[in-house]
This record gives structure tokens, C-alpha cells and sequence, in this order.
């Protein structure tokens, strides 16, 4: 079975080259979705910054004592090392895959606007 269209998602109705996919995806999910990357960040800012009501005029923006830049605690796996060099070496691999992997995925998007293919579809020509 071809993986386009085999979603259980929306019927399979969402098809074509992934650029086109926004468009396709039926009103009221966009809301679900946005609320939900609000949530998430509303959590990251209770977790990093300090209360605006508890901190002076200038300098907003402060950091919590005990806050380390985008770690929020979440570590269900026990995967972070306790060593804070080690740590250090492990986000920068983090970050170094994400960027790696946005390349990759805005590369894709570009051969899909040029020829609206999908990238299996390159595979298989």
C-alpha cells in the first residue's frame, strides 16, 4: 500500500506534494493546533522567565536562578546527563540535528513548488 493517502486522518483526503497539505486540512483544526503550541509555550515561559509582576522595570525578560535555556525539566527517559559539560555537549548536537533537519525539510518544500511532486514520487522516477 502506497503511504500517500493510507491516513486515518481526515478520511485520506489530504493528498499531493506536502506544501500543498495546509490547505487541505479542514477548518477548526488550525485553531486546535495553534492553541496547542500556545499551551506548550505558555509552559516553557512559566518554567524560564520570572513573574513580570516580580521583577523591576528594567529588566524584563528576566530568567529564573535555576533555569537553563531550553531545558524545561521534560525527561521522562532519564536521557540528561547530570555532568552540565556533557549537557552542553548534547544540546549543541541537538540543536546541530534540528537545523540539519529544517535544511531538509525546507529542500524538499523547494523541489515540491518547483515540479509538484511529492518526494516519494521522486524516488519511484
Amino acid at each position: 500500500e502506497a503511504v500517500e493517502g493510507s491516513s486515518f486522518l481526515f478520511d485520506a483526503s489530504i493528498s499531493g506534494p506536502a506544501i500543498s497539505h495546509p490547505g487541505q486540512v479542514p477548518g477548526g483544526w488550525d485553531a486546535l493546533i495553534i492553541a496547542g503550541i500556545g499551551f506548550a509555550e505558555l509552559q516553557r515561559a512559566k518554567t524560564g522567565w520570572v513573574d513580570p509582576a516580580e521583577v523591576k522595570f528594567d529588566q524584563a525578560g528576566a530568567l529564573n536562578a535555576d533555569y537553563y535555556p531550553g531545558d524545561i525539566g521534560f525527561d521522562p527517559l532519564g536521557l540528561k546527563p547530570e555532568d552540565p559539560e556533557e549537557l552542553d555537549i548534547m544540546i549543541t548536537k541537538e540543536l546541530q540535528n534540528g537545523r540539519l533537519a529544517m535544511l531538509a525539510a525546507a529542500g524538499f518544500l523547494a523541489q515540491e513548488a518547483v515540479d509538484g511532486k511529492g518526494i516519494l514520487e521522486h524516488f519511484s522516477s
